[in-house]
């Protein structure tokens, strides 16, 4: 896609999220999450902010919060948008997998409405293992897959156990 076509899509996808932030707010759909200030979570696939945004307030400033995106835009947008608003917990990455975090350092993964569009999805979920604390909670979304797809793609790689579905998310575990 060219650079033009690249902001254009862009552009439109953060016009869309701002609309569905009206009807399904980022901090209700977090507070299946169980963020607790000093918390850390990375925000894998994380587009225009909108939940790294809201994981930013609820983590606190003893928390840190990743936000990961294969768009460059993506990233300089949140970079902006924190700066703005003063969020020091928050920090960027650039990235189509490797998330360059330490092993077993990040509490909680969001991984929202991305899943579908990812291009080596196993090894995405074997970073996400990498990086997740033991215990470590994966909360899932994607409109575009079936729940029991969902369930099958992410227990049958061994890495994650089904804990408990939740009104817009599943959480995994880590095992």
């Amino acid at each position: 896609m060219s650079e033009i076509g690249n902001r254009i899509h862009f552009a439109l996808m953060a016009l869309f999220f701002v609309f569905r932030d009206l009807f399904l707010r980022p901090e209700d759909i977090l507070g299946e999450a169980g963020i607790e200030p000093g918390s850390y979570l990375l925000d894998y696939g994380c587009g225009p902010g909108s939940f790294t945004r809201a994981a930013s307030k609820l983590a606190g400033d003893e928390g840190r919060i990743y936000a990961l995106d294969v768009n460059s835009l993506a990233v300089e947008r949140i970079e902006r948008d924190a700066a703005k608003r003063g969020r020091r917990n928050i920090n960027t990455i650039q990235s189509d997998c490797a998330t360059g975090l330490e092993s077993e350092s990040i509490d909680v993964v969001l991984l929202y409405d991305v899943f579908h569009d990812l291009h080596n999805p196993d090894s995405v979920l074997e970073e996400l293992h990498r990086v997740l604390k033991p215990g470590g909670m994966l909360f899932f979304s994607d409109h575009h897959l079936t729940y029991d797809r969902i369930v099958f793609r992410l227990t049958g790689s061994g890495l994650f156990s089904l804990s408990e579905r939740k009104n817009h998310t599943t959480l995994f575990v880590k095992r």
